[in-house]
């Protein structure tokens, strides 16, 4: 057995029967992870022919990225979620390090004037990626822990933003507005899930809505990025430039697309064709259908993680339910803001599609996620979640039952 020597430690991947996981959320996210290997592999050739004189560049890179990504999804398999529950504070601790070294002259490198990423050598690492999922697993255990405070006073409430604000602050001091998004949405939805009353809910939906207004009105380029996407052919080679070459990729894919590999707008039209446009040249190469099909997986997946949350909360797993929740959210508002972004309903912002863009640490976290969430369900279903169970080798015995 490739992994005997972890068999005192209970896993997915090491029991009676062998493997035991969820397969429908597994065959889901490879199906993603192999799509964005074509998808990437077709959309940077042309860039990668120019900057490197190899057209496979992009793609050799990627699946490195993804090999990395399942291997650190493996990893993440055979650490009990008690394991997570009680390090949440000190994730959380590393998490806020990691937003402050990237800030620091010498350490933090910038691309495309953000500074967004730790260099080292011949890769880079994007530290709000991993900061998101920290954060999730921190508010899990919060909510846990304060169960009857959140439902029942405005202080439980509150609490969580003593913490979360400063983190936002220093995503936007990146600046970073999407990742802002993406992450206070998802701990939004979690305080919501974890019982906060309907009309705090609703005041803190309309303090968010009268932030977003500020920090948008604070930096001239973001209003510039809001008026532009209402009517980007008023500047269709200025500040609309991405938004309309998206939407001509569209347009030229029309039902069932040019063919795999046949995009025009890949030919240095549509910027970051590779990263965070991906899906316009999924749409112009497979159209509607294919772009209709691959929305379908997204929600496919997306709906798995939700219902692993809930089938967590009915075995009273409370902690594996919030932070079920908030890793599909996670990835539910990335995918709803890209998608946006790419069919001109959202303003233009830098934010990678989950599992298909270019990128590695988007990726390898994805994978992370996954790995955290076929923990979950497998803990869930064998009401072996707890680190004091003591396990054996029967209770590992009966067939697994994933048609939940």
């Amino acid at each position: 057995m490739i992994f005997g020597f972890l068999k005192p430690y209970p896993s997915p991947l090491i029991t009676g029967r062998g493997i035991d996981i969820d397969f429908p959320l597994l065959a889901g996210c490879l199906a993603l992870l192999g799509l964005g290997l074509v998808m990437i592999t077709s959309a940077s050739s042309e860039v990668a022919a120019l900057q490197s004189g190899n057209t496979l560049y992009h793609m050799i890179r990627h699946l490195f990225y993804i090999v990395l990504g399942l291997g650190a999804c493996i990893m993440t398999m055979m650490v009990p979620i008690a394991t997570w529950q009680r390090l949440g504070f000190i994730l959380l601790l590393g998490a806020f390090g990691l937003l402050v070294m990237v800030l620091l002259p010498g350490i933090g490198r910038e691309v495309n004037g953000s500074m967004r990423w730790i260099g080292f050598s011949f890769f880079n690492v994007q530290p709000s990626e991993i900061a998101k999922v920290f954060v999730v697993i921190y508010l899990a255990g919060y909510l846990v822990r304060q169960q009857k405070e959140v439902r029942d006073s405005w202080m439980g409430f509150f609490k969580p933003f003593i913490v979360l604000l400063p983190m936002a602050g220093l995503l936007l001091m990146e600046p970073d507005f999407g990742a802002t998004v993406v992450m206070m949405g998802a701990a939004a939805a979690m305080l919501f899930l974890g019982g906060v009353g309907l009309f705090r809910f609703a005041l803190m939906v309309a303090l968010a809505v009268g932030a977003v207004f500020v920090l948008v009105q604070a930096q001239p380029y973001r209003m510039a990025r809001l008026i532009t996407f209402t009517d980007p052919w008023s500047d269709q080679f200025g500040s609309g430039y991405q938004l309309t070459q998206a939407l001509i990729a569209f347009g030229r894919g029309e039902w069932f697309g040019v063919g795999l590999g046949n995009s025009v707008q890949k030919q240095f039209y549509l910027p970051e064709a590779h990263t965070d446009f991906v899906f316009s040249v999924l749409a112009e190469e497979l159209g509607v259908v294919g772009s209709l099909l691959t929305v379908a997986l997204f929600v496919f997946v997306c709906v798995r993680g939700m219902y692993i949350g809930l089938w967590a909360e009915r075995a009273k797993q409370y902690f594996s339910a919030y932070m079920a929740y908030g890793l599909s959210f996670l990835w539910i508002g990335q995918f709803l803001i890209n998608i946006g972004v790419n069919v001109g309903l959202l303003p233009t912002k830098g934010l990678t599609l989950p599992f298909l863009s270019y990128g590695g640490s988007s990726l390898v976290i994805c994978c992370v996620c996954m790995g955290l969430l076929l923990r979950i369900e497998w803990e869930s279903r064998t009401h072996l979640g707890s680190e004091e169970t003591d396990f054996k080798e029967s209770d590992f015995a009966e067939e697994p039952n994933h048609g939940r």
